[in-house]
């Protein structure tokens, strides 16, 4: 089954325009239709670059449609609150069903939403068994992998953290839930758990129009220009202006999430300005566009378990409504229609971050799981600055050389490239006591720290492992939790110094590093570097992601596979 089939099958939407609109972003219909006359001619230049073409190009009157979580558990905090407001001229249509039958109110004023808490006649207990928690999707992904292999039926969760929750259709009794846990824990996983709450109030959200107040567990609001503002906070000036039409929805959670569904082309206009800024240089905007399309391609299935596609935070991508548009970021996304960046015909998985700190990063060198042959240590340079293959970063002494260079490389005069942070042992102690007792460690009861060392990096520098000894054992952090146990760290490309401060025991660490970000993948910073010295978007990307190709997003393109995904060492 192609992308659109996939999505949505009865895709037809166009391009909506915010009615506050310049004049060059009205013509951008007119520039699009330009687009697929010309495409053919675009993408034979990128062939001359050693990239090719799909043979089935979409047609310029499809756009796939997204569900994105714009407000993910409304309903958490028992005030919480959603003003909904149509722009000038229009008015809102509210659907919803009663007794299976079709409610329609239409306004020209703004809607508020509302939650209250419903006491239940008789408390209703919610449970599920965790079989983790997880600071990222990709290792919550891994995991479920690796779950489903032992023969267990799971579902991804996002109550906050990432969580691998045994899926509630199939371990739907009490007795089945406690069995399988008991089964778990006697092959000696531990970190398994039963989340139980008994629930004596939920959240009910209602809203009024003409005195008269209505309640319901599903709502849709649109309007006749596919225009709405979302006001999640008191101030009025804090409204995001959000294309297509809105989905007020139970999710798993027990609260609500409010999903705006809205074309691609459309999502990405909302995306790249807040991604990458609108003042990059142009060729760094095609190659951030073109990577938030694959992106958001590859991440469809994030929130299957809530019945919508994507976040709007970083946990996905920035997406933000259409209040930063600017006609940088629409003629980047009009000149890049529907392109996405392949690797074997098989759409990648298109990870990117704010500052690598000079070199790349191995997708293992952060997650569990596969790496993607494309995703692997570049350094970040427009020279030969460094020669990994003969310095490898997981030495030690290489690695503090190689971080306490400060110049030659794409990100140097970023204010993050590189850092220097100084952190007690005192909060030190108090944030792994926290990160512990989350993961529901049985280290999280230590009351010192002894000392702290970094025991593995990766070939990029990455810390692969890290230890720490404590009065009642030495427990090991390793990859990506590395920056969630501590505050200090931005990336996990750092060493530490131990500081005395002028006393005969350790004050505590300096954290020094550089990026910002899992380093995986392009680098925003990097990439606007490139730009500057006058690199088209096509060679940023195959600098960043080796062996791509640029495809026109059509029928003949599969959806990301990490079973295909081979190992690159």
């Amino acid at each position: 089954m192609g992308w659109h089939k996939l999505l949505n099958k009865n895709a037809t939407k166009q391009v909506q325009i915010c009615p506050e609109a310049s004049l060059w972003e009205q013509n951008r219909f007119f520039m699009k239709i330009f687009f697929w006359r010309s495409a053919y001619k675009i993408l034979t230049t990128f062939c001359l670059l050693g990239l090719t073409a799909a043979s089935s190009p979409v047609k310029n009157n499809q756009d796939v449609e997204l569900k994105i979580g714009i407000v993910q558990r409304f309903g958490a905090t028992p005030t919480a609150k959603l003003q909904l407001t149509p722009t000038k001229g229009d008015r809102l249509k509210l659907k919803w069903k009663v007794d299976n039958q079709q409610q329609t109110l239409i306004t020209a004023n703004p809607v508020q939403l509302e939650t209250v808490m419903e006491t239940l006649p008789q408390a209703k207990v919610q449970e599920v068994v965790v079989l983790g928690d997880f600071r990222t999707f990709e290792t919550a992904e891994d995991s479920a992998r690796n779950w489903r292999s032992q023969g267990i039926e799971v579902e991804i969760a996002q109550p906050e953290r990432w969580q691998v929750w045994a899926k509630r259709e199939v371990y739907s009794t009490p007795l089945v839930r406690r069995l399988l846990l008991q089964g778990i824990q006697a092959s000696g996983q531990k970190l398994p758990y039963l989340d139980t709450q008994i629930l004596k109030q939920v959240p009910r959200v209602s809203w009024e129009i003409n005195g008269k107040r209505y309640s319901n567990n599903y709502l849709e609001i649109t309007t006749n220009k596919n225009l709405i503002r979302v006001n999640k906070t008191e101030k009025s000036t804090n409204a995001r202006l959000y294309p297509g039409t809105l989905n007020l929805q139970p999710n798993a959670y027990g609260t609500y999430s409010l999903v705006n569904k809205v074309p691609l082309e459309t999502y990405l206009r909302g995306v790249v300005p807040y991604e990458i800024g609108t003042s990059a240089p142009p060729t760094s905007l095609e190659a951030q566009a073109i990577i938030a399309r694959t992106y958001a391609l590859r991440n469809i299935g994030r929130f299957a378990i809530d019945n919508y596609q994507l976040c709007a935070d970083t946990h996905c991508q920035v997406y933000d409504g259409l209040n930063g548009v600017a006609q940088t970021t629409d003629q980047a996304i009009a000149a890049t229609t529907g392109m996405v960046l392949t690797y074997n015909n098989e759409i990648v998985d298109a990870l990117y971050s704010s500052t690598t700190g000079g070199i790349t990063a191995f997708f293992s060198d952060v997650w569990n799981g596969e790496d993607r042959p494309y995703l692997r240590p570049v350094v970040d340079a427009a020279t030969n600055t460094w020669n990994l293959s003969q310095n490898s970063l997981a030495d030690e002494n290489n690695f503090r050389q190689f971080i306490n260079l400060q110049q030659g490389f794409n990100e140097s005069k970023w204010d993050v490239f590189r850092w220097h942070k100084q952190t007690s042992l005192e909060d030190i102690t108090k944030d792994l006591q926290k990160f512990l007792q989350v993961r529901k460690s049985p280290y999280a009861k230590f009351k010192t720290i002894k000392a702290i060392a970094v025991t593995k990096r990766s070939e990029s520098g990455r810390i692969l492992e890290l230890a720490v000894k404590t009065d009642i054992g030495v427990f090991t952090l390793h990859k990506d939790e590395v920056r969630s146990a501590f505050a200090a760290p931005r990336s996990t490309l750092f060493y530490l110094q131990p500081l005395n401060k002028g006393k005969p025991d350790v004050w505590g660490y300096a954290f020094i590093g550089g990026g910002l970000g899992h380093g995986v993948g392009l680098s925003q910073t990097g990439a606007q570097n490139l730009a500057k010295l006058g690199w088209s978007s096509a060679k940023i990307l195959q600098f960043y992601y080796p062996g791509t190709e640029i495809k026109i997003l059509g029928d003949d393109i599969k959806p990301f596979s990490t079973s295909s995904a081979p190992k690159t060492r």
